[in-house]
Parts: structure tokens; sequence; C-alpha cells
């Protein structure tokens, strides 16, 4: 039995502007590497699509996203993915999309009221716009991989060190801990270090209740706290290794994360 743990540090996400600039970024990537890969390519990270599922599913995201931006959600998702299969041109009915996205981003007011689905959010607007670009970055990871036929390695991708660790927060701290998650394990507590930052965060899980995560600073003369199992790496590859797309073998800890992890948005 672990001790408690430490008290943790606010929530700390970039500006709105260096998301909106990494949305825009991860959108172009997957563009330029499904139309390299094809359509009909599969997906090394995603086995069970094809570039085309990848596309007409974050094409349907970008499109929801932009509708709740807009303050007008849209109510059927499914509709939107057929209309992206139907599509004669479906990368310009992407592009299309990934544009209003971007462009609701700007017109939304600071103080949007709309949907959040994640615990310890920001605002809507801020929420929307970090949503939007962690997805995108992940699914244009996954086109990558499509185009190289097996899963990337950290140092191929584009990704910034900054947005690598709000994604690994936005994952730890709003994903896992949700009830509906469903994750359950014998006492556990697992140390997230990336390495080249003090940025750290320490997740309990357990039987009898969903996981907690807390947000740590590593300064120099600063105790690490107790825990079973650490996860380390430059950000970018603990991002992949946590969303299962890093390549190369996957160590114990990776296959169990694997195993019991399993992330829904809604």
């Amino acid at each position: 039995m672990h001790e408690r743990p430490p008290d943790g540090i606010p929530l700390r996400v970039p500006s709105l502007e260096e998301l909106g600039d990494a949305l825009g970024a991860a959108a172009t990537v997957l563009r330029a590497n499904a139309a390299a890969a094809g359509l009909g390519a599969a997906v090394p990270t995603c086995p069970e699509w094809t570039v085309r599922d990848l596309v007409v599913h974050q094409g349907m995201v970008h499109r929801w996203a932009a509708s709740h931006l807009r303050g007008a959600p849209d109510t059927d998702p499914e509709a939107i993915a057929r209309e992206g299969l139907a599509s004669s041109d479906l990368l310009g009915w992407f592009d299309e999309g990934a544009t209003a996205l971007l462009q609701s981003v700007v017109d939304a007011p600071d103080d949007l009221e709309a949907l959040v689905f994640l615990r310890d959010a920001p605002s809507p607007r801020l929420f929307w716009t970090r949503r939007q670009c962690h997805e995108t970055t992940i699914h244009a990871v996954d086109a990558l991989s499509a185009r190289l036929g097996r899963a990337p390695r950290a140092e191929e991708t584009w990704i910034r060190p900054s947005i690598a660790l709000d994604g690994i927060d936005e994952l730890l701290t709003g994903f896992v801990p949700r009830p509906r998650q469903g994750v359950r394990h014998e006492p556990l507590r697992i140390l997230v270090a990336p390495m080249s930052t003090t940025r750290a965060w320490l997740l309990d899980v357990a039987l009898d209740r969903a996981p907690t995560a807390t947000r740590l600073e590593l300064d120099a003369g600063v105790p690490v706290p107790a825990h079973d199992a650490v996860l380390t790496g430059e950000p970018v590859e603990v991002l992949l290794r946590l969303w299962s797309r890093g390549g190369g073998p996957r160590d114990e800890l990776e296959r169990w994360w694997t195993d019991t992890v399993s992330v829904t948005w809604s």
C-alpha cells in the first residue's frame, strides 16, 4: 500500500494559437500521407482500417467538433461519415472539414458555452481546439504508418515536445480517470516521467474505483513518489507509446497498458 499521492499541480495548457497551429499541421500531415499511401492502403496502427476509413473518420470528427464550436452541435455523426464515404473526392472533402474546423476555432467566442466531456477540462473553446489538436495528431500518425507500412518512430514524426506533453496530460488526467473507461486492476502506481522535462504524472489504478492521475513537477531535490512501474522516454515517444502507436518492441508495462486501457472519446 502506497502513501497518499502528493498534491498535484494545476492544469497547464498551451495557448489557443499553439494548439490551433498544431491542429493545422496535423491535418496537413494526415492529408499528405493519406494521399501518398493511397486510400486503399492498410493502416498498421489501426489494423481494421484502411486509409479511406481513417480519412472518413477524421473528416467526420472535424465536422462534428466544428458544430460544437459554432454552438449548433450535430447530432448525427454517422450521417456525416456516410457523406464522406459517398464523396467522389474524399481528400477534398477532408480538406473542407479541416478548414471549416479551423475557421470555427477562430470565430468561436472566448465565453463559448458548449459540451466538454473530459475531466478537468479547460474552457469550451480551448477544450475543443485542444481535443482536435490531439485527435488529429494521433490519426496523422496513423496516416504516416500507412505510408511507411509500420508504426513510425518518434523521430520520424513532426510533433513538438510541448504538444506531446499536453497530449500526455489530456490522456492521463482527462480520459483514463473517467469511470466509463472501466480501467480496473489490482493496485498499481505508474509514474509517467518523460525525459527533458520536469513534468510527470502519477497514475493510481485500483480494483474498486476509477484511476486517479496526479500532475507532478520533479524538480531537482524533490523526492520521487513511491511507484511500482515507470514509463519514460522523450515526450513524443511517451505519447506514442501511451496511445499504442509506438514502433519497436513493447515492454511488459506497455503490453499491460494496451490490454487494460481502452480509450473512448464520448
